[in-house]
């Protein structure tokens, strides 16, 4: 079922002409006229009966006897046929703030996630007659498609050998976009467009949560050292190749050696280097 545009008339003009013949036919009737003061009355009423106001960003949706007629969207004082039945419905924008969920990543670690969805109805027809309840079939849909994408991906790469892999907390919006799209898919059949989804709060469960941190640490921690491992070699190099190009000193592989072994802790080293001074020769 899709949604369909119902002509309506302007009511300004139906709303005068209403109430004229209610107010004539309730004093016709008054008069003794009781039969076309009633009548004229009733058929007064009948017309206001068929008036509706339509504010911005709403819709009705009209029914005849279990047929759907069509959707109204014209903003203001409307009319169509009194025996249609109409039921409102709004098209503004709506945030659904999702609880936070328990669940499982990818790798099994158990994590807390919840997700923020804004959207809107697209098509009413949908919306009213395809699902019980569009509201409750927006947060049940959105609560499923974060517990699919919980599952299917890791909360952080393990394996720093693989920059690449997406993980629930990439930080380029590939998880938002995919949510996005997840969500774009669930509920079309509800007539409902997402206008942005994203993951609002994501964090370990407590259970774990202190054992990760202190792998992050250690692994802060590894990712630093090799970094100064990698620019201290670098700089060994540099000073050994410098040396022997401009003939300061000459050294043989051993003291090489002892030279690389005192420059890498001075270099590695957590605390500041304690110099010691050399008072003798170089070589004794």
């Amino acid at each position: 079922m899709k949604e369909k545009e119902l002509r309506s008339m302007s009511g300004y003009l139906l709303f005068a002409i209403g109430l004229l013949m209610l107010g004539g036919g309730v004093v016709y009737a008054i008069s003794g006229s009781v039969f076309p003061g009633g009548l004229i009355a009733f058929v007064g009423l009948i017309i206001l009966i068929g008036l509706s106001v339509i504010n911005p960003n709403e819709a009705i949706v009209t029914t005849f006897f279990g047929d759907y007629m069509g959707t109204m969207r014209q903003n203001g004082l409307r009319w169509v046929n009194p025996l249609f039945r109409r039921r409102k419905i709004s098209l503004r924008a709506r945030n659904l703030n999702g609880q936070k969920l328990k669940v499982n990543d990818k790798l099994g670690n158990p994590i807390d996630i919840a997700a923020v969805v804004v959207w809107r109805v697209g098509d009413t027809a949908k919306a009213y007659f395809e699902v019980d309840d569009y509201m409750k079939f927006v947060e049940i849909q959105s609560e499923a498609a974060v517990r699919h994408l919980a599952g299917i991906y890791a909360y952080d790469t393990m394996d720093d050998e693989i920059p690449d892999e997406v993980t629930l907390r990439d930080g380029s919006g590939k998880i938002n976009e995919m949510l996005e799209g997840e969500l774009t898919e669930r509920l079309s059949r509800a007539g409902v467009e997402v206008l942005e989804a994203r993951i609002s709060h994501l964090a370990y469960a407590s259970e774990i949560a202190g054992a990760m941190l202190q792998r992050q640490q250690a692994s802060a921690v590894v990712a630093a050292r090799r970094q100064i491992v990698d620019g201290a070699v670098g700089m060994v190099d540099m000073a050994l190749a410098q040396l022997a190009e401009k003939g300061i000193v000459q050294l043989d592989e051993e003291r090489k050696a002892a030279m690389v072994s005192n420059l890498l802790v001075v270099l590695c080293s957590d605390k500041a280097a304690a110099p010691i001074v050399n008072a003798g020769t170089l070589y004794p």
